[in-house]
């Protein structure tokens, strides 16, 4: 976890008036370590109880709840029927979402004319941005041409 991260984190505890205790801290560590991966609350769950197993999962949903509403996880839809936890929206505020429909892959990426684009539309609408979220899905090349993806679960 960042040092960036860590002090976020701190701030909203310290605004919550919250104290940062094990149980917490083996779940901040769970979420926060792989950047880059997105995951379920149970995929979340696995992972600290692999670090700790007196984790709880009562503790896992109020603090994944915290986080969500402090900004520091986003909850998203992967289209895999649950509900997925972004921690990446911390060092990549901007970043969007190519979901493959035939493997499931998730890519990240960032476009500045995207970005500009959303501006444009909720000014002209009359808005002013407060959040966003793209997400493209599509069909994986690599399937269509080989047969095969490496992404591609049996």
């Amino acid at each position: 976890m960042t040092k960036e991260v860590r002090e976020k984190i701190q701030a909203l505890f310290d605004l919550k008036g919250l104290r940062m205790t094990r149980p917490r801290e083996v779940i901040l560590e769970a979420a926060f370590s792989d950047r880059g991966d997105h995951f379920t609350a149970d995929e979340l769950f696995e992972k600290a109880r692999a670090i700790d197993r007196s984790t709880s999962r009562a503790t896992l949903y109020r603090t994944v709840a915290l986080l969500v509403e402090g900004g520091l996880l986003h909850e998203i839809d992967l289209g895999k029927g649950v509900t997925s936890y972004d921690p990446n929206f911390i060092d990549s505020p901007n970043h969007n979402h190519l979901v493959c429909i035939d493997c499931s892959n998730v890519i990240e990426f960032e476009d500045l004319h995207i970005s500009v684009l959303e501006d444009c539309i909720t000014r002209r609408l009359g808005f002013t941005p407060a959040s966003k979220s793209v997400q493209i899905r599509a069909r994986c090349d690599a399937l269509k041409r080989a047969g095969t993806c490496v992404h591609l679960v049996d």
